[in-house]
């Protein structure tokens, strides 16, 4: 890489810490600063998912080190490339692995990586598309891939939790355009219109099924689920789902522990499939990749998203903490 590239300044979004306290700021960097890898990257498109906004407010579970620029999501033009596998000018994509947790990420107008976590962009897929579905949607698809393989529409209804972020949205629209019956779960009542937009049946309020159950089995209504939440709401879940039925769950914002009995698997045969969309096989990532830009990709996408500027993100960030973000949110990064 010669001198200009190194020299090169650009805007990203850098998280200090300063006795224990965490703030957000846009900086001029150096590209000679991030990291080393064999492919440069001019990122376009960057998005807000909730880890970003964890390694934003320093949770030291996702990011180590600080000062950092997170973002877990870029897309962008190949600026230099010591890989055979990319050229100059190539579009790609970069979610998951290590980007934005301890490696400088998205929020930056440019990141160096290794060439084994990008892929290139589908046809079928711009690049500000593939962001508008980012890591959530692209965890959606994993999820959803993983429940159509067992379960079909014709067994029953599916249920989705935390229906108005962006792992829920997308996995409703999905859901919905494969022809399966979707109830969404919400405690917004000012978001259920959009929740049918995306393709919602119907809606269960957040409240009835996050009640505190002593039964070890609850009545068999869904033949699957989508989770986003953990804890009793995917406790309550589990206990409701029929025999053979299939649970996917990646998110545990309300908590990590389950406390319930092995019935719902031993007496209904439920399946619960744990997501790690971070450290998806490269073969898997390519593949959901191009269903996303084929025939999975949401009919409804552009209505997904909303797009904000990187002097926009730190008010988002708190907005997504405090779960005031429905859908997506897209970060234009030019």
């Amino acid at each position: 890489m010669d001198g200009i590239i190194l020299n090169k300044i650009f805007k990203a979004l850098v998280v200090e810490e300063s006795n224990g306290a965490f703030s957000c700021s846009i900086k001029e960097k150096m590209v000679d600063e991030l990291p080393e890898g064999d492919l440069l990257v001019r990122v376009y498109y960057s998005s807000l998912n909730y880890k970003d906004a964890l390694s934003a407010s320093g949770n030291k579970g996702v990011t180590k080190n600080y000062p950092h620029t997170p973002g877990i999501d870029a897309a962008g033009v190949v600026a230099w490339s010591a890989s055979p596998d990319f050229k100059e000018g190539d579009e790609v994509i970069v979610t998951g692995n290590d980007l934005g947790m301890n490696t400088s990420g998205g929020y930056g107008q440019y990141i160096r990586v290794p060439s084994s976590w990008a892929v290139k962009r589908p046809q079928g897929l711009s690049l500000k598309e593939s962001m508008i579905l980012g890591t959530a949607g692209f965890t959606a698809a994993i999820m959803v891939k993983k429940l159509t393989d067992v379960v079909t529409p014709a067994d029953g209804e599916i249920v989705v939790s935390g229906a108005t972020g962006g792992v829920g949205s997308v996995s409703i629209a999905l859901l919905s355009a494969l022809g399966y019956q979707v109830v969404a779960v919400s405690g917004k009542t000012e978001e259920f219109d959009f929740l049918k937009k995306l393709g919602a049946t119907r809606i269960i309020a957040r409240d009835e099924i996050m009640k505190e159950e002593t039964r070890p089995l609850l009545s068999a209504s869904f033949a699957g689920a989508v989770d986003t939440v953990g804890g009793v709401m995917l406790e309550n879940i589990l206990k409701a789902i029929k025999p053979y039925g299939v649970v996917t769950c990646c998110g545990n914002v309300a908590s990590p522990k389950l406390n319930l009995t092995v019935f719902p698997f031993i007496l209904r045969g439920v399946s619960l499939m744990g997501i790690s969309a971070q450290n998806t096989p490269m073969p898997l990532r390519k593949e959901v990749w191009h269903r996303l830009a084929d025939n999975w990709k949401p009919a409804s996408l552009l209505d997904l998203y909303t797009e904000i500027r990187l002097d926009e993100l730190s008010a988002y960030i708190d907005k997504i903490l405090t779960g005031k973000v429905k859908g997506r949110t897209l970060v234009n990064m030019q």
